[in-house]
């Protein structure tokens, strides 16, 4: 429940404009070249990748993003899968590489609803999508955009940028729905063609163009050892310093220039190269204008098109006298210099890190620090490298390295990767550096302080890396959400499943020492019919794995078939075996099956492992709530009305629909009141979702209906209304709207109490929200007073009451959602019915993933 005023942003959130669902423009329209030859699955594929290719750097180009991404919906539209990444490592996106399109995450509410999210930074994060924040525990901003055309939706485009206190640019916004336009096109083009754009596959990574660098020219040439011919291009002529025609096109010119010392090592190159095939980066000197030698890079190899024996080379010459000062002001440095690639991989280290990482430059080129120094391999480590990335700031820390001594890491991160610098720290006091775990550093260089000895080195297999954690918070976070046993089922379905690129799941729970069937996804019909009521002493899998307590995971189909012979099978190609335990109690089993064979790496099978427990805690749980969820339904649905009165010259309908999420118990009510000869139209919500939410929603309901009938006018209702609720005091607030309408005139009197505001159609079809003047909420203060506001309907006219479930959606602002179900009303055809009227409102209005009640009342008038 929310006062309709109350938009609860954070700092620089704001709303996605509302746009068009795709271009309506055609193929040749964009200019696109029209195509009468079928394409093969290779070309169309080829297409695509380019189609997404170049989307993600028109982002990265057009809108100061330092990252793009691209999620296509799965061949089963059940997921959302990350196809193509730019600027971002792929392996810190490993826990939302396939994302439940029915889950709560920004990238599937986006692909719901088709409208676009903006998230200032973390702190708007954790308010609106709490699990993007505990997969990503990092401060930035983001937007993501529907990528579609006309009505189809193929996936979402999604980018980052560094956060700050504004946020998302506002130059971004209108660049990044173009861009989505022009891929939803794209994509219209290749799916009218036949083709599928679906995607479940492993995701592409676009390089970016490299940070601007000292130029390094590169020349070409093609020459003949047999006869001396040296063909060259300008840009070879140049490096060499020759002038305009001051080469006569022989290798003997070339000779004159190479520095004399340098001539053996140029002709055993020349040797080598025709006697192997090729010769790959020789460095030689070459003389300046000034007689001053520098350095190139020689590279040929022998064509293999030549027919006359190895007596040709082809090959280019690099200028690599900038690159080469570069690196030797790095080398000459005492404190340590490193990169890293997107992925965290070391890809340079000068000379000075051999000391302070004890180990030698060639065997860290190519990994990751944390995997080849043991002493970094705690996930506090990697973690400050993604935080750096992520969050596109700079960011410090102290590692202890053992037998003793503390090193200090600095990290200065871009698109591109990450520059490190490392020197020995001395005291932890005096560098403002942020300590890994371990005993915090102390005075004396070279020794942990106090006599501690720094961490020790983690056997082997013992580190959990930081995607496999992520990715475990993740997935537990949507089961901490889950209250009733469908929601846990739900959560599992949507969100565990996907994740791992399942297509059949099952859930059972025990009951009198049976197993009985509670969910399942994906399995052909019937196929499960002989499983259940299986004893959880019998001899398959699915009661095994219960009765021992232990996981039981088949690759293929062969180890299945060798473990239980004659076991009826589907046709899946790999299984796990789940069992579910909570406080040492049986609750039942969970079975995942794969399409395919797969290894399960003990990464996996910790994972499901631990998975299996939430589970079962989950179920449990989700037991006792199932029991006080249907004593307060049937409480709630007691009170609400069991039908609404029949009036002369009106038609009066209502809805309600319980949260998606939760208890699905809460404080909405509607009635419809006759007193004398008019009716008093009301709609209210008790804040919360519990069985005291609904005995409060009961009294405030009989309380109304007292004062209505007695004859009190509107405000006077509403203010009596509220001194009971603050003489009750149960703790609770609410929203109410009161509505006196006199059929005979159409006079309309409206009193509202912090409630959302009525949407009232016209006769010609215009529609508006009436943001009448109104009281504060019920049960805040003693003396509030509730002003009456009056209009007259005319015949045709259809008034709209409702509860903020409806219009609330973590995608929009609420005053946004007001301003859809008034567009959903003023869309109305001609002669559409009452009740046809309120499940369409239902459908284009409400959110799929809404977690609050809805309460619609609609009363057409004349």
């Amino acid at each position: 429940m929310r006062h309709p005023h109350a938009t609860g942003g954070a700092r620089g959130a704001r709303s996605w404009p509302d746009r068009p669902p795709g271009p309506g423009a055609d193929a040749q329209a964009r200019g696109a070249p029209a195509r009468s030859v079928p394409e093969t699955a290779g070309q169309v594929e080829h297409r695509r990748d380019e189609l997404l290719a170049e989307a993600v750097r028109r982002v990265l180009g057009s809108t100061g993003a330092y990252g793009a991404m691209v999620y296509l919906r799965s061949p089963d539209r059940r997921s959302l899968v990350l196809r193509t990444i730019a600027g971002v490592p792929l392996s810190v996106m490993s826990p939302f590489r396939r994302i439940a399109a029915a889950g709560p995450l920004p990238v599937a509410v986006c692909f719901r609803t088709g409208h676009g999210i903006v998230l200032s930074d973390s702190e708007d994060t954790m308010r609106r999508f709490p699990q993007l924040a505990v997969g990503l525990p990092y401060d930035f901003a983001s937007a993501c955009v529907a990528v579609s055309h006309g009505r189809e939706r193929f996936g979402v485009l999604s980018a980052l940028w560094p956060a700050s206190d504004d946020g998302v640019p506002e130059s971004a916004s209108p660049q990044l729905a173009a861009v989505a336009d022009e891929l939803g096109g794209g994509l219209a083009e290749l799916e009218a063609a036949g083709q599928s754009v679906e995607w479940g596959g492993e995701a592409a990574v676009v390089e970016l163009p490299p940070p601007s660098v000292p130029a390094t020219r590169v020349g070409l040439f093609d020459w003949n050892t047999a006869t001396g011919a040296l063909a060259a291009d300008a840009q070879f002529r140049e490096i060499f310093g020759f002038g305009p025609g001051e080469f006569d096109g022989t290798v003997a010119a070339l000779n004159r220039r190479v520095a004399p010392g340098d001539l053996p090592s140029f002709r055993a190159a020349a040797r080598t190269a025709l006697e192997q095939g090729e010769v790959l980066a020789v460095r030689v000197r070459v003389l300046g204008p000034d007689g001053v030698p520098y350095p190139v890079e020689l590279w040929a190899r022998v064509p293999a098109a030549i027919s006359d024996g190895r007596t040709h080379l082809v090959g280019a010459v690099l200028d690599v006298r900038s690159l080469t000062a570069a690196a030797a002001a790095v080398e000459r440095l005492r404190e340590g210099v490193f990169s890293l690639d997107l992925d965290g991989r070391i890809t340079y280290a000068n000379r000075a890190t051999e000391p302070l990482f004890r180990a030698r430059r060639e065997d860290l080129i190519g990994h990751h620090p944390w995997e080849v120094l043991p002493w970094l391999a705690d996930p506090f480590y990697e973690h400050r490298y993604r935080a750096a990335l992520i969050s596109q700031r700079p960011t410090v820390f102290l590692a202890a390295r053992p037998p003793g001594g503390w090193l200090a890491f600095s990290l200065y991160p871009d698109a591109h990767g990450v520059t490190g610098r490392v020197v020995s720290a001395e005291s932890e006091s005096e560098s403002g550096f942020e300590s890994g775990p371990g005993p915090g550093p102390g005075p004396a260089l070279g020794s942990a302080p106090g006599g501690a000895e720094p961490p020790a080195t983690p056997p082997p297999g013992a580190r959990t890396g930081l995607s496999a954690t992520h990715h475990l918070l993740q997935l537990a976070s949507a089961l901490t959400e889950a209250v009733t046993v469908r929601d846990v089922c739900r959560a599992v379905s949507d969100e565990i499943l996907p994740a791992f690129g399942g297509q059949e799941l099952a859930i059972y729970a025990v009951r009198d020492q049976h197993l009985h069937l509670v969910s399942q996804a994906g399995y052909p019909d019937g196929f499960l019919d002989s499983f259940e009521g299986t004893s959880i002493d019998a001899r398959v899998p699915g009661a095994e794995t219960l009765s021992t307590g232990t996981p039981i995971f088949f690759e293929s189909v062969r180890d299945l078939t060798a473990a239980y012979p004659g076991l009826a099978l589907d046709e899946m190609g790999a299984w796990a075996f789940l069992p579910l335990i909570a406080s040492g109690r049986p609750v039942g089993s969970c079975i995942l099956g794969f399409d395919r064979p797969r290894p399960f790496s003990a990464e996996d099978r910790g994972l499901l492992t631990a998975l299996g427990g939430f589970i079962a805690q989950a179920l449990e749980r989700a037991r006792l709530y199932d029991a006080e969820f249907a004593l307060a339904r049937g409480l709630q649905q007691a009170l609400l009305p069991h039908r609404l009165p029949e009036v002369p010259g009106i038609r009066i309908t209502a809805r309600y629909l319980p949260g998606t999420q939760g208890m699905e118990i809460g404080g909405d009510w509607y009635d419809a009141i006759v007193t004398g000869g008019d009716v008093t139209l009301v709609i209210g919500d008790v804040e919360g979702h519990s069985v005291a939410a609904a005995a409060t929603m009961g009294q405030l309901r009989s309380a109304v209906r007292a004062f209505a009938t007695g004859g009190e006018p509107p405000d006077q209702v509403l203010a009596r209304t509220n001194r009971l609720l603050l003489d009750l005091d149960p703790g609770l607030l609410a929203s109410c709207c009161l509505v006196r309408l006199t059929p005979a005139d159409g006079t309309a009197r409206i009193a509202r109490a912090g409630h959302m505001p009525p949407v009232l159609r016209h006769p010609d079809g215009r529609a508006e929200a009436l943001y009448v003047a109104g009281g504060p909420l019920l049960g805040v203060d003693e003396r509030a007073v509730y002003p009456v506001s009056e209009l007259r309907l005319r015949p045709g006219a259809l008034l709209a009451l409702y509860t903020d479930g409806l219009v609330e959606d973590p995608a929009v602002a609420i005053d946004q959602g007001v301003e859809r179900l008034r567009a959903a009303l003023a869309r109305g055809a001609a002669g559409e019915g009452l009740e046809e009227a309120a499940d369409r409102l239902l459908r284009e209005v409400g959110s799929t993933g809404r977690v609050d009640d809805v309460a619609l009342l609609l009363t057409a008038f004349g």
